[in-house]
């Protein structure tokens, strides 16, 4: 008999996992509180309870061809970075495309999942649900949860002295919707991660006058980067990845600061992070420093009083007036249906083993999809998760004992540097191909370079060199896709169709030619040296 698998939220980690089950064999339920799937990419007019929130102007941070599922290609009409709404599109596309539908139950909340009486020989958990007012239970022989980490809003008023005195208006930046409402109004909004710039640059259009406040400030980065190309499209390659984590860190921190300063020049925007060597997650945003340049986004520090109707911001004697204080300051995340001896939930971040098994427990049948941020995209990070913890799930791959789990938990909450490569400054941080490669290693679905590179050596050179897209990771073992091989070598033709929408006939040039012969041959070069 195929094992149950209750898999709680149909986001995107949610039905990447649905679809795992189907593919070996298990028998998915996915129960989603709301009435659709979609997750964070369902926008709706009001916030939702237990439910990300997102406002109508969000586009994704990464390009179709890295963040799509890695068998499943957006589709080529698509712009680059894709709108919240064409990527809700293209969740539904993939749910039909799978028959991942018939599996959900929607408009059910999970209130428990607990461990059987014989959970030490079954390994079988206790769901409660709550569906339009009535409770039910039921037996799973694993869990795997799907909730994200982007529902409970983290708003530290503490923080802020003098906050309820304030006369104006202030929310966390989950409420926020639409930019209407700063219309002729002074805004403040405090924290510069992503939501808080888009917001900031949002705003700009409409209102009086607009402060963005940091504390330790933050690289910001364009969607558009060398010759026009996706950022991520640029950055994340095998080769450049191996290249920087052969690197000491500060070599490699001295080599994004400059990349970072091409651009624009961070200091004299008053946006260098304070902290050069450990890496937080970059923002991306193609118009903050308009903005600024324009006068329209003011840079501030961080707040040191507020006042009934200003701001007095930290080593600056002058008030500021202001109507509106947007606390766009980030999430908590927790697991409220399970108990914390199964999952605790401590400093911003969860026991788990390769941030997906609870690291204490004997039976590992429960999972934890999508609990981290790697420098890349959640969705091909998270689909590689459930594969191998269906593989788990199986029995086709075992895990270390718990001490040996416990242990590496441990040591990664630590976060000591290595002394090479990127220096990442939380915990749920992750190098994104390290990451995936050492999961696609457990379930051998690891491309091999070298054997490649004699078999199939324009694929190789393309893997190595070029993106490293989700496609890679259905090259072989389970779930093998035979459209794999294609689609990596068409990715910038796609790539491409998506801008080049007017034809330009481009003038020959002698000069570039002989610069193209130079340039192939110093890549034969380097392949030598590399792969020899």
């Amino acid at each position: 008999m195929a094992k149950r698998v209750a898999v709680v939220g149909a986001g995107v980690s949610g039905l990447a996992s649905v679809k795992c089950c189907l593919e070996e064999g298990l028998q998915p339920t996915c129960f989603e509180r709301s009435e659709d799937i979609g997750g964070l990419w369902r926008f709706t007019e009001h916030v939702e309870e237990g439910r990300a929130s997102l406002y109508k102007s969000v586009v994704s941070n990464s390009s179709k061809e890295m963040s799509c599922y890695s068998d499943f290609p957006f589709p080529e009409d698509y712009p680059n970075y894709v709108p919240n709404s064409h990527f809700l599109q293209y969740l539904k596309m993939y749910a039909n495309q799978f028959n991942l539908l018939e599996c959900i139950q929607f408009k059910t909340t999970v209130c428990s999942v607990t461990k059987r009486p014989d959970f030490a020989v079954s390994g079988q958990w206790e769901v409660v649900t709550m569906h339009e007012g009535k409770q039910s239970s039921a037996t799973f022989d694993a869990v795997m949860v799907c909730t994200g980490y982007l529902t409970t809003p983290h708003l530290p008023l503490d923080s802020f002295p003098g906050i309820h005195t304030f006369k104006g208006q202030y929310f966390h930046s989950r409420q926020y919707k639409y930019p209407d409402m700063f219309k002729d109004k002074r805004v403040l909004v405090v924290g510069m991660g992503n939501s808080g710039t888009d917001i900031a640059v949002e705003a700009s259009h409409l209102a009086k006058k607009v402060f963005l406040s940091t504390t330790g400030g933050a690289w910001v980065m364009s969607r558009v980067s060398d010759s026009g190309n996706p950022w991520d499209m640029v950055f994340t390659t095998r080769f450049q990845n191996m290249f920087r984590n052969a690197l000491p860190t500060p070599i490699v921190s001295w080599l994004l600061a400059r990349k970072m300063n091409s651009w624009f020049d961070h200091v004299n925007y008053g946006l260098a992070p304070d902290d050069r060597v450990q890496l937080r997650e970059p923002v991306i945003n193609d118009d903050l420093p308009g903005c600024i340049i324009t006068g329209k986004v003011q840079i501030k520090p961080s707040i040191k009083e507020v006042k009934e109707n200003s701001v007095l911001f930290s080593n600056t004697p002058k008030e500021e007036p202001v109507d509106i204080i947007v606390f766009a300051t980030g999430y908590t995340f927790a697991f409220p249906f399970l108990d914390e001896s199964v999952v605790k939930v401590e400093g911003g971040q969860a026991s788990l083993y390769k941030y997906v098994f609870p690291a204490h427990l004997q039976k590992p049948t429960l999972a934890v999809i999508g609990l981290i941020k790697p420098f890349g995209s959640m969705i091909p990070t998270g689909e590689v998760q459930a594969r191998w913890v269906v593989q788990v799930l199986k029995g086709l791959h075992t895990l270390p004992p718990p001490s040996v789990r416990i242990e590496e938990v441990e040591e990664r909450k630590q976060n000591k540097p290595s002394g090479f490569g990127l220096h990442y400054c939380k915990a749920l941080q992750s190098d994104y191909i390290e990451y995936i490669d050492e999961l696609l290693t457990y379930i051998n679905a690891k491309p091999n370079l070298f054997s490649l590179l004699l078999t199939d050596p324009r694929l190789a050179l393309a893997i190595f060199f070029g993106p490293c897209s989700p496609y890679q990771f259905r090259l072989t073992g389970p779930g093998k896709w035979q459209g794999a091989r294609n689609t990596i070598l068409t990715q910038w033709d796609r790539t491409l169709k998506a801008t080049k929408t007017r034809t330009v006939r481009e003038s020959p040039s002698s000069f570039e030619s002989l610069f193209k012969l130079i340039s192939f041959l110093a890549f034969l070069v380097a392949i030598f040296l590399i792969f020899l």
